[in-house]
């Protein structure tokens, strides 16, 4: 006999049934009634089904007041939403959403009540982000109705939908929520059922690296934070984050995701069970990796591990003179940022003509900083004229901060670095702009290990506001702090780590992109529908095939072999689509071809 889902024409999901009216539940019920949707929230907790209906009334006076709504439309989108504490208020819907807590016991329980209560052609759908849809659909009367439908938080504001399959579901269920998600206007992305699916499965791995990356010490809270945001243009960093979405909500999707895939990196942190067990779980307790003014705050609070602004460290070396050494896009970069904050700045390169090139480079630059109206055309001049090229590495005998930006190969930067030893004289500053390689490693190619410290700018270095300072275990308190000092006068956020393999921005974000890679191996998701995930879902600026092929494959390759070498973590072994490609010279928009083909110009 042909099961209900079974006509090939799609089911009109017009009463929809909203089960557990929390956060997300009254998020997702605001979405349906703006719709044109009549909503059933249905909660075991008066005051839950309450604050539902005082939520949507106050988000629908803020619309009329903005305009976006008119006192009838509002008046229709509130006689819209009925709420009840019974499931069998749900009985004439043609969806049902579940929303309850991530717990197989309890939505179990919810989908087997409703197998007796809905008709026999309603869906039946699980906003978990966790749980496996397959297990649950297994327990369900008719398990090719049900499917997971993931909204992300803030329902109303975020544009993603995941619409999970398990092996069961019907075609056409699948299809009627997706045409449903196109309505409220959403974007709908089509995965398949594996714990964390595409947006939460890469995200929460980064954020578990984040938080051991914190547990051991390595970088404060603040600086990873803040190493995250301007690294990467991310909305929050992920300690912040994951006081957001909740300690022990992360905790139980690593817990899901580990059990799948054994992989290290989804492995909880200790620190998220230590912290959810003491009840620290973030913005709702008022406490997790930061303190909060009072529970479900945004405001975060002063508390013993707040660093004390303007603390003053060691007296630093002044810096009045700068040399930077190379003549690519990260050394003029580096050198107008110095020349810029009035620094003398000499420019050495291999030849005067690479150092005159790398000027002239500037030149154009400062002269689009012109034409934007951001300087005047005498400020431009001015810095130009702190920048004095030079054909040789001897033109930095007197600067007070020797600082290298060439190629990323160890050799050529010990071989830089002995040259800087022989050259630069007492008590100046050596630094290295390195974004994978040891930095110990330059400060024992000269006498003087001490005043040898790591600065890695971003590019283009002058937009990017973050500079990585990487200590070794031999860098004088001094050169510390004469950095630091430095970083605040060119206007960029300095942030402090160890000496170790990516520091803080790459160590997270290229396991990250790892991941996707694989994930598209495996043939769980498109480029296309990941990339749209991660930016509509995890507010990313770019998904990750868009920043490969920006980065270039060959170069996140190295850095993914880097820093699988240093933790000989198996997580983090590049994956071997990477490797396939860059062996093609398939290296990003650079050759035309990397994860995507690109218009030769």
């Amino acid at each position: 006999m042909a099961t209900p889902l079974s006509d090939t024409s799609l089911p009109q999901l017009k009463t929809v049934a909203v089960v557990g009216l929390g956060t997300m539940g009254t998020g997702i019920a605001e979405v349906l009634t703006r719709a044109g949707r009549e909503v059933i929230g249905i909660d075991i907790s008066e005051a839950a089904a309450t604050q539902a209906v005082a939520a949507l009334e106050a988000s629908t006076a803020r619309a009329v007041r903005r305009e976006r709504l008119t006192e009838q439309e509002r008046g229709d989108v509130l006689a819209r939403f009925r709420t009840f504490t019974e499931l069998a208020a749900a009985a004439d819907a043609d969806l049902v959403i579940e929303v309850t807590p991530e717990s197989y016991d309890i939505k179990q329980q919810v989908f087997r009540e409703l197998d007796a209560i809905v008709r026999p052609e309603a869906i039946l759908a699980t906003g978990t982000n966790a749980l496996s849809v397959t297990r649950l659909a297994a327990d369900s009367a008719r398990p090719e109705r049900v499917l997971g439908l993931h909204f992300f938080n803030p329902a109303p504001a975020m544009k993603l939908v995941e619409v999970v399959s398990s092996v069961l579901t019907s075609p056409q269920a699948v299809g009627a929520v997706t045409d449903l998600a196109i309505e409220l206007g959403k974007e709908p992305v089509a995965v398949g059922d594996r714990p964390g699916f595409v947006a939460d499965g890469l995200l929460f791995g980064y954020l578990n690296q984040a938080a051991a990356m914190y547990e051991a010490k390595y970088a404060s809270r603040e600086d990873i934070d803040a190493a995250m945001r301007l690294g990467c243009g991310l909305p929050m960093g992920p300690l912040a984050l994951l006081d957001l979405i909740g300690v022990d909500t992360a905790r139980t999707v690593l817990e899901a995701m580990y059990a799948e895939s054994h992989d290290r990196l989804h492995a909880p942190a200790p620190i998220l069970k230590q912290l959810s067990e003491a009840g620290l779980t973030g913005r709702k307790s008022g406490r997790g990796f930061y303190s909060y003014e009072a529970p479900g705050s945004a405001t975060v609070v002063r508390d013993a591990l707040t660093p004390l602004e303007g603390a003053a460290l060691v007296p630093g070396r002044t810096v009045r003179s700068v040399g930077v050494a190379g003549s690519g896009t990260m050394a003029s970069g580096i050198a107008e940022v110095f020349a810029k904050a009035g620094y003398e700045v000499v420019l050495a390169a291999r030849s005067a003509e690479k150092a005159q090139a790398a000027k002239a480079r500037i030149g154009k630059s400062l002269s689009r900083s012109v034409d934007k109206g951001r300087m005047t055309a005498e400020a431009a001049a001015r810095t130009l004229d702190l920048i004095t090229p030079a054909g040789t590495y001897d033109a930095f005998a007197d600067v007070d901060l020797a600082l290298e930006a060439v190629a990323e190969d160890l050799e050529i930067k010990q071989q830089l670095f002995a040259t800087f030893d022989k050259v630069c004289k007492p008590g100046a500053i050596l630094a290295t702009t390195t974004s994978s390689l040891p930095v110990v490693a330059c400060a024992r190619a000269t006498s003087r290990p001490q005043d040898v410290i790591g600065m890695h700018f971003f590019n283009p270095a002058p937009a990017m506001k973050l500079v990585e300072v990487v200590r070794t275990v031999l860098t004088a308190d001094d050169v510390h702090a004469t950095v630091r000092e430095v970083c605040a006068k060119v206007r960029k956020h300095p942030v402090d780590c160890g000496d170790r393999a990516g520091f803080i921005v790459n160590a997270l974000l290229f396991p990250y992109l790892n991941n996707a890679i694989k994930m598209v191996e495996e043939h769980y998701a498109t480029l296309d529908d990941i990339d749209a995930a991660m930016k509509l879902g995890g507010g990313y600026p770019m998904g990750p095939f868009e920043l490969l092929d920006v980065v270039g494959l060959d170069v996140s390759l190295a850095i993914e072999k880097v820093l699988h070498r240093e933790f000989r973590d198996p997580g983090l072994a590049p994956a071997p689509l990477l490797e396939h490609l860059v062996a093609a010279g398939c290296l990003g928009r650079k050759t035309g071809r990397g994860f995507r083909e690109y218009a030769r110009r």
